[in-house]
C-alpha cells in the first residue's frame, strides 16, 4: 500500500523522465551515434591531441646513435616474421629469418628511427604511406613492431642490457602502442570542445543522482524507512 502518494509518484515521473532520457542517449541522433559513442569518440579525441611523445621519445633513441646490438626475435608463424625482417632492414639492420625466428643485428638508434617514423605516420592518420612501404596493411604493421620490440625488450634485458631494454620500452608504450590505438582518431584540443567536456561532466552526476532520488522518493511513498 501506498503511504505517501506525493513522494511515490514524485518518484515515479523522475523515474520516468530518467527512461526516457536514457532512451534518447542511446538513440543515434548525435551525427550517427548515440550518446555514449558520440562522448567516446569526443574523449579519444582530446586525450590523443595530448598524448604525442613521439619526439620525445625519438631525441632518447638518438643517444644511442653507434649502439650495435645483435638480437634473437621470436614471432608467431612464418609469415610474420617475413614481414617483420623488413621493418628491420628498413632501419639498416641486417636480418637472418629461420622459420618463425630472426637473428637480427644493426644499429639501435637506426632501428628505432625507423619505428619512430612509422609510427609518427600511424600517428596523424597517414596509414597509407606505411601500406605503400612495406607492402601490406598498416595495423598489421605496428602489430609486427609491438610484438618485434616486446621480443628484442626481453632479449636485451637477457644480455643485461638494461639501458637499451628501456629505450626500447619507451618506443613500445609512448609510440608504437598510442599510435595503434589512436589510428584514425582525429585529435581536438580540450580548449575547443571545454563546453561539451563541462556539460557531460555535469549532467553525469546530475544523472546519477536524479537515478538515487527518483528510487528513493519511490520508497519512502510506499512507508519504507532505514533504521538501525
Amino acid at each position: 500500500m501506498i503511504e505517501h502518494k506525493k513522494e511515490f509518484y514524485g518518484g515515479f515521473g523522475l523515474l520516468i523522465g530518467f527512461a526516457v532520457t536514457l532512451g534518447i542517449i542511446f538513440s543515434p541522433i548525435f551525427k550517427g551515434q548515440n550518446g555514449l559513442q558520440y562522448l567516446d569518440s569526443l574523449y579519444n579525441s582530446i586525450s590523443k591531441g595530448s598524448a604525442y611523445y613521439i619526439q620525445t621519445v625519438k631525441k632518447e633513441t638518438d643517444t644511442f646513435s653507434g649502439k650495435s646490438v645483435q638480437v634473437v626475435i621470436d614471432m608467431a608463424d612464418e609469415a610474420r616474421a617475413q614481414q617483420t625482417a623488413s621493418l628491420f632492414m628498413k632501419g639498416g639492420a641486417r636480418v637472418n629469418v629461420s622459420g618463425t625466428g630472426l637473428k637480427v643485428e644493426g644499429d639501435l638508434s637506426k632501428i628505432l628511427s625507423n619505428c619512430l617514423a612509422d609510427a609518427d605516420s600511424m600517428y596523424i592518420n597517414d596509414g597509407q604511406t606505411i601500406s605503400s612501404k612495406y607492402g601490406y596493411n598498416e595495423r598489421q604493421v605496428l602489430f609486427n613492431w609491438w610484438k618485434a620490440l616486446k621480443s628484442m625488450d626481453k632479449g636485451l634485458k637477457k644480455q643485461k642490457e638494461f639501458e637499451a631494454a628501456k629505450v626500447v620500452s619507451q618506443v613500445v608504450k609512448k609510440a608504437v602502442e598510442c599510435s595503434y590505438n589512436y589510428y584514425k582518431i582525429e585529435p581536438q584540443k580540450i580548449s575547443d570542445r571545454v563546453g561539451i567536456v563541462i556539460f557531460s561532466l555535469v549532467f553525469y552526476v546530475v544523472y546519477t543522482l536524479w537515478y538515487g532520488f527518483s528510487v528513493m522518493y519511490m520508497f519512502e511513498g510506499w512507508g519504507l524507512k532505514l533504521g538501525h
